[in-house]
């Protein structure tokens, strides 16, 4: 494997939204959650909207939302909601729930009363740890305020840096005071957990400013803090590097990594997965990594809904006029009752997805629980990756489990993407981007 190859995709998801295809016909949602385990469920509503677009973003957004459309937008996920509970039969208990976005924050103060009303609609949601992410702009203490009040256990920033020169390289046009004011109303609202994100492989930074934001934001002593390697859309200048100017940048982003990594865990925290760092403090109102579980209900346009056996949304789409034109479709939708886009996993795809998502957590996968599961084990079913992986020495095997090694984990994002069966390799391969 060269340098080059390392940073291929962040797997949060597998399969990628990109192998998401229209149902035909769509099946009706009643008929997607019949049998399902409906105990412990998470609940995700996704907010599209933000105040500005970074230039390392592809998240499904856009800016500049009216508050004609943002009110059209809550009326149309308390319209989704309906349709849910419906497909639910009232049965449903919500263990777990998120705002994600965008920025959710982006709301104001009474439209996120109003969207935690319409969250409030589902069991278990008041008493749910609840995550939420800002950003410096929109963390007002006003819309603070409602989130505490609201039961938000975790409030999540997007800093990337707290050099201002770093943060304009980034398309990220803020101030190091913007962004410390709103850590100070963060901390004096008061929420269990406050997680900070950085980003690393930024034009111009060096070790030396990569560790000034890292002390930067340790002296806010967050309960976690996320580490990111910058990616880069297809189209921008970074993605037109050359192949040696790319193998610098690469190499500049794993040692960037390993000096992150490193000073987190001499400041006391623990790495989670490639990305994330926290506190090991008991009862801290964190979340645990939960994105890809089963019994997931997603609310909103950019929003994923899980089953064990489907996964499904709405179209996806990065380019500003193609999200817009979603968004519009979305708050004119009457019918909900229906998944129209996405993916039905087929038993390999199952473990497929089991084995990705433990396997990039630090604790790696519990071989027993795989067996229980699926009834074999999971050296036999992905030898030859798990072979390859080990080769590299990247890979811990033991009779109790399968994890990555220190060097396995930071290369994460290779890993993810060598685990894609063929089939979602070739419907990515065909997506036509939008």
């Amino acid at each position: 494997m060269t340098s080059t190859d390392r940073y291929q995709h962040y797997v949060y998801a597998y399969p990628h939204k990109t192998a998401y295809r229209p149902f035909e016909p769509p099946p009706a949602l009643r008929e997607v959650w019949a049998g399902e385990a409906l105990d412990a469920l998470f609940l995700y509503l996704h907010i599209p909207f933000c105040e500005m677009r970074c230039g390392f973003c592809n998240l499904f957004t856009r800016t500049g939302a009216p508050e004609e459309l943002t009110g059209a937008y809550l009326d149309a996920l308390d319209r989704q909601a309906t349709a849910v509970l419906d497909a639910l039969e009232g049965a449903g208990s919500f263990a777990t729930a998120a705002f994600g976005g965008g920025t959710p924050t982006y709301l104001t103060a009474p439209e996120l009363e109003r969207l935690c009303d319409i969250a409030g609609r589902f069991s278990g949601f008041g008493s749910a740890p609840l995550g939420v992410e800002t950003s410096p702009a929109t963390a007002t203490t006003d819309r603070l305020t409602v989130l505490a009040e609201r039961g938000t256990t975790r409030v999540s920033i997007g800093v990337q840096s707290f050099i201002d020169e770093e943060a304009r390289a980034a398309v990220r046009p803020q101030k190091r005071a913007e962004v410390e004011a709103a850590l100070d109303r963060i901390r004096a609202v008061g929420f269990p957990t406050l997680n900070i994100d950085l980003i690393y492989g930024i034009d111009g930074q060096t070790p030396t400013t990569w560790l000034h934001s890292l002390n930067a934001a340790l002296a806010w002593r967050p309960e976690e803090i996320y580490l990111y390697p910058l990616y880069v859309r297809p189209g921008t200048g970074l993605h037109r590097l050359d192949k040696e100017s790319r193998r610098e940048w690469d190499d500049l982003r794993l040692a960037l990594y390993r000096i992150g990594r490193d000073h987190l865990l001499a400041e006391g925290y623990e790495q989670v997965s490639m990305r994330m760092f926290r506190l090991p403090v008991e009862n801290a109102g964190g979340t645990e990594y939960c994105c890809q579980t089963d019994g997931m209900v997603g609310l909103g346009c950019g929003a994923r809904s899980y089953t064990t056996g489907l996964h499904y949304s709405f179209e996806y789409a990065v380019e500003a006029r193609h999200v817009r034109a979603i968004i519009d479709d979305y708050v004119r939708e009457d019918d909900f009752s229906t998944a129209r886009v996405g993916f039905v996993l087929d038993e390999d795809e199952r473990r497929r997805r089991h084995l990705v998502q433990s396997l990039l957590q630090t604790t790696g996968l519990d071989r027993s629980a795989y067996r229980a599961r699926f009834g074999t084990d999971p050296s036999d079913d992905f030898a030859t990756d798990l072979a390859s992986f080990d080769k590299r020495g990247w890979l811990e095997t033991a009779p109790a489990s399968i994890s990555l090694t220190s060097d396995g984990l930071a290369h994460s994002d290779a890993i993810g993407p060598a685990l894609f069966s063929p089939h979602v390799r070739e419907r990515m391969a065909a997506y036509e981007t939008r």
